[in-house]
């Protein structure tokens, strides 16, 4: 179990994420990442589960509508995405701020990304769990709230820079996934396709081969 406190998966998902930018060598930046990302882009991308936190404190409170958990957070997504034009135009958005992000990394990545989590993690240990953040839709969310969406952003997508770079998940990351599997779970089980899921789980025969929550 990850406990009740947010900020413990957090810090182990920053941990993992760290220890694995650390390991990619000066010639995997331009390998393959993740779709149309190389691996600079994708730790980029991931990157900004952190750096996100820190704009969204340091925000004005505003009079946004309040999401009460991270289970809205990301329901509200998928329900956003419903038209295909507009989901294109959300991916090609987030493509172009993931490859900006993995540019303004500059020449030590790993440094920019430890330097970035421990100033991160610092800030979240000051905060109380009631801080408002306050997203770029203008949205608020309570900082223990919002911070499993950034734990979840990143162990999946340092799952994705493990396999992009060959490497095994470091073992720092491990409540993380705990809490995202978690999380997942919940998501998943508001969903139309929750049956579905629950099949492909308990590898029933004939399950769907490929699922996604979001």
């Amino acid at each position: 179990m990850t406990g009740d406190d947010p900020r413990v998966p957090f810090a182990a998902a920053a941990a993992g994420f760290t220890e694995l930018v650390a390991q990619a060598g000066p010639a995997d930046w331009d390998r393959p990442g993740l779709g149309e990302w190389d691996v600079r882009a994708l730790t980029g991308h991931a990157s900004r589960a952190l750096s996100v936190v820190e704009t969204y404190l340091g925000q004005p409170d505003g009079n946004g509508p309040v999401i009460g958990s991270a289970i809205d957070y990301f329901l509200i997504g998928v329900s956003l995405q419903t038209d295909p034009a507009a989901r294109r135009k959300t991916d090609a958005g987030i493509a172009e701020r993931g490859r900006a992000a993995g540019a303004a990394l500059g020449d030590d990545p790993a440094a920019a990304v430890a330097d970035l989590a421990t100033r991160v993690l610092a800030l979240v240990r000051q905060q109380p769990g009631d801080a408002m953040v306050t997203l770029s839709s203008g949205a608020r969310m309570r900082l223990d709230d919002y911070l499993p969406t950034r734990t979840f952003e990143l162990a999946v997508h340092g799952l994705d820079l493990a396999r992009a770079l060959g490497v095994e998940m470091p073992a720092a990351a491990r409540p993380a996934i705990a809490a995202s599997c978690e999380l997942a779970g919940q998501i998943a089980g508001q969903l139309p396709q929750a049956a579905d899921v629950l099949l492909w789980l308990t590898g029933r025969p004939g399950a769907p081969g490929t699922l996604s929550i979001l």
